[in-house]
C-alpha cells in the first residue's frame, strides 16, 4: 500500500501515516482506492479480459474500507456483451466488479468495459502447461 501510494504521488496522509489515522473515523491506515481497483481488476483478468484490452471504468463507488491486512475477495456480473462493429473477431464486455473483504463487506463497486478476442479467435492459453498422464 506505501509503495503504491509512493508510486503513484498520493500524498494523503490517510495511507501513509498511521499517527494520523489513528485519529480518524478509521482508526488506522486505508488502503489506497486505486490499489483497491487495481487488485480487484486484476483478480478477474483470468475470468474477465484475458489476452483483451481495458475501454474504460464507469461508476466507482467505494462504501466501506479496506485496511492492511484485510484479504479481498472479488466477482464479477455481466452486464453486456456485444460484437464491436470496429474490430472483426472481437467483442465488447461490460461487467459489474466487487471488492469483497474476508468478512462479506463490500469495499468496491464498479463496472469495467473492455475488448476481447470472440471465441473463434481467441488464442492459445499458452501459460497454462498441458497435463501429463
Amino acid at each position: 500500500n506505501i509503495q503504491f501510494t509512493l508510486l503513484t504521488n498520493n500524498t494523503n496522509e490517510i495511507h501513509l501515516n498511521a499517527d494520523y489515522a489513528a485519529k480518524t473515523e478509521f482508526g488506522k491506515p486505508l488502503v489506497n482506492s486505486f490499489l483497491t481497483m487495481a487488485v480487484v481488476a486484476g483478480l478477474m483478468v483470468p475470468e474477465t479480459s484475458q489476452n483483451g484490452f481495458a475501454l474504460g471504468v464507469s461508476d466507482v463507488t467505494l462504501p466501506n474500507p479496506l485496511f492492511g491486512g484485510d484479504t479481498v475477495y472479488a466477482d464479477s456480473e455481466v452486464l453486456e456483451v456485444r460484437e464491436t462493429r470496429s474490430r472483426h473477431g472481437w467483442g465488447i464486455v461490460k461487467v459489474r466488479q466487487r471488492g469483497i473483504k474476508q468478512d462479506g463487506t463490500v469495499v468496491l463497486v464498479m463496472t469495467r468495459t473492455f475488448m476481447v478476442p470472440a471465441r473463434a479467435n481467441a488464442p492459445e492459453r499458452a501459460h497454462f502447461p498441458t497435463p501429463r498422464d
